[in-house]
């Protein structure tokens, strides 16, 4: 039986996620916005996100701030989803012809427009038309820069400008040679140490979802309580984004990666001198790390940190925020009493708690059973963790739909949309700096229906399609 320090399981243990309070954002609320305004740029192409009545929830820009004066103030907190559901619509229609930002715009012709109405600088004035020639001296701005976005591959992804011979070359080229210096500079800085090497671009963009941890950092350059080495999941991140790789296998490799040079990595089967001891038909990407287990599960019986990070970093849905909560069929159980059958936290753990349990036959810090599957870890804890642990089941739901282990969860999400979105975001965030703005959503969107398709899960290939976008190359 693995080792699991008995002092440490319980509180360990109870840091369940939790609703918060009466403030809590619903989630039938930008379904309900979208049947109203179903026009809306943000409901054309999904769903509005959080920050459309929040600044960072729970709390509310004015014009949540709005509908919450309005929303039955006169009903007990926290409100049912029913409630909420069947009041908000007529709360929303006596809001239309307001101005709660002060910006002059009310707020049904913000949501038309796409602006935001909780927020003043977000306005349909403040977006500017251009037309015609550009008048700057330098850049085109009034349409794609190629010598901008040039200039820009070279610092986004090389991490330098360009030389000044490089540049009166590029400026010497005609469009179809300038098109292709585009690629070859792209190509060129892809493999780069500023890119894919030690602290480089995708190690940082990778930083969110590994949470490194040095004291506890196991291999070169390691900690004074090493339990796992998390340069084994920069290593396996990065192979999965660079050359012509599949980036699905970030969820399903049956391997590990180490990295051997400064900008050179090296598939391996199995790391036991770093505590990866995940057996190889029980693996999936960076979802059974050592690392992964240690910082997430812990001791705990009903894994759901471990499943909310995955679900945030890898689908960017965050349960925390009420995102992407689809309850799957049956009912709730709280198998380690924790509570979770409470109307404050039920709405979240209705989708939280099957999405943790794939991941509960895995063990967390457990000496060189670390990362190990288990199909009877459920049955090894006492009674004092959990009344109905004996009954927790491996299999759960992802999107509602069953999943029967870890390695279909893996699948299902490598396969998803969500997934699709939260890579190409994630690249997006870094060439242009923001999530996508309504102007720019068309053109996300064409990068997320081309990911599956056209680029074949290749991470590179989307990047080519990225450096072309209006959102990257107009100054």
């Amino acid at each position: 039986m693995p080792f699991r320090p008995r002092s440490l399981a319980g509180p360990l243990a109870a840091l369940a996620l939790a609703a918060p309070g009466p403030v809590v954002a619903r989630p039938p609320g930008p379904s309900i916005l979208c049947e109203l305004y179903p026009d809306a740029p943000a409901c054309e192409v999904g769903l509005p996100d959080c920050t459309t009545c929040h600044t960072s929830p729970p709390g509310r820009n004015p014009f949540g701030d709005a509908i919450a004066a309005q929303l039955l103030p006169e009903t007990p907190r926290p409100l049912t989803d029913v409630a909420f559901a069947e009041a908000l619509p007529g709360v929303l229609a006596a809001l239309a012809g307001e101005d709660t930002d002060g910006d002059g715009a009310d707020n049904e012709t913000e949501l038309r427009a796409g602006t935001n109405p909780g927020i003043s600088a977000d306005n349909p004035d403040a977006v500017e038309g251009c037309s015609g020639d550009s008048r700057n001296p330098a850049w085109n701005v009034c349409g794609y820069d190629a010598e901008f976005a040039w200039r820009k591959i070279h610092l986004d992804v090389c991490g330098r400008n360009p030389s000044w011979d490089a540049l009166q070359t590029f400026r010497a080229l005609d469009p179809t040679g300038r098109e292709a210096a585009l690629d070859t500079a792209l190509d060129t800085c892809l493999d780069s140490a500023f890119w894919m090497g030690r602290d480089g671009v995708l190690w940082r963009l990778a930083h969110a979802k590994i949470r490194p941890l040095w004291a506890v950092k196991a291999g070169e350059g390691g900690g004074p309580v090493p339990l796992a080495d998390y340069d084994d999941d920069y290593a396996l991140f990065t192979w999965t984004q660079t050359d012509d790789r599949d980036a699905r296998e970030v969820l399903t490799a049956k391997y590990y990666v180490k990295q051997v040079g400064p900008t050179r990595y090296e598939k391996v089967d199995g790391r036991p001198d770093v505590r990866q001891f995940t057996q190889a038909d029980r693996r999936a990407g960076m979802l059974t790390t050592g690392w992964f287990f240690v910082i997430n599960t812990m001791f705990t019986p009903v894994p759901r940190t471990t499943a909310a990070q995955a679900y945030r970093s890898f689908l960017g849905l965050d349960i925390a925020k009420s995102q992407g909560l689809t309850p799957p069929p049956g009912e709730l159980v709280d198998y380690d009493d924790k509570g979770v059958l409470a109307d404050a936290c039920a709405a979240c753990h209705t989708t939280l708690d099957p999405l943790a349990y794939p991941f509960s036959r895995y063990w967390g810090i457990a000496g060189d059973s670390t990362g190990v599957y288990d199909p009877q870890r459920n049955r090894r804890f006492d009674a004092a963790d959990g009344s109905r642990l004996r009954e927790l089941p491996e299999a759960g739901a992802l999107f509602g739909e069953p999943v029967v282990d870890l390695m279909d969860w893996a699948q299902k999400a490598a396969q998803s949309e969500a997934f699709v979105r939260a890579t190409i975001r994630d690249y997006w965030r870094h060439f242009i700096g923001h999530e996508p703005t309504a102007a720019e959503q068309a053109e996300f969107e064409a990068l997320v229906a081309d990911f599956s398709t056209a680029h074949a899960y290749r991470v590179e290939r989307m990047l080519h399609a990225l450096i072309r976008t209006e959102a990257y190359g107009v100054p």
